[in-house]
């Protein structure tokens, strides 16, 4: 866990950690949320909408935005304002995940910072962008 303080943390700071999505996260997460859409628990039913294989629930990869903030930028002194998030691609169960974060922007006065998001599979194709806005506590 990083522990960076806002004065350490300036515009252009980047950190990225990788991530594979297993079965387990899946389950888990409906577990923990309910969501027993078939798209995302179903091989059969996600085949015949036209996907390759069971589709990850977006608020799953968007769940990863909490580990940059929290672990990495700023890490330990972090706290979420807001999140905003799109998904352009869909992601499937096995895929790895490089989810980076840029600081494009710190607030003197409120001492937070904006990050820009990413999360792009081994193809590089790109499956969640975001902006957050993070209090920096110390």
């Amino acid at each position: 866990m990083n522990c960076y303080t806002y004065n350490e943390i300036s515009v252009g700071d980047i950190e990225a950690f990788t991530v594979t999505i297993t079965d387990e996260m899946m389950s888990g997460f409906g577990a923990i949320t309910g969501d027993m859409n078939p798209l995302h628990t179903d091989e059969l039913f996600a085949s015949a909408a036209g996907f390759k294989s069971k589709v990850v629930y977006g608020m799953l990869m968007a769940s990863f935005m909490s580990t940059i903030a929290g672990m990495y930028l700023p890490g330990k002194h972090s706290l979420i304002h807001k999140i905003e998030t799109e998904f352009p691609q869909p992601c499937f169960v096995g895929d790895t995940l490089s989810i980076t974060g840029e600081v494009v922007n710190k607030n003197d006065t409120f001492k937070t910072i904006e990050l820009k998001i990413t999360a792009r599979n081994e193809a590089e194709k790109k499956v969640l962008r975001g902006k957050m806005r993070i209090g920096v506590l110390q």
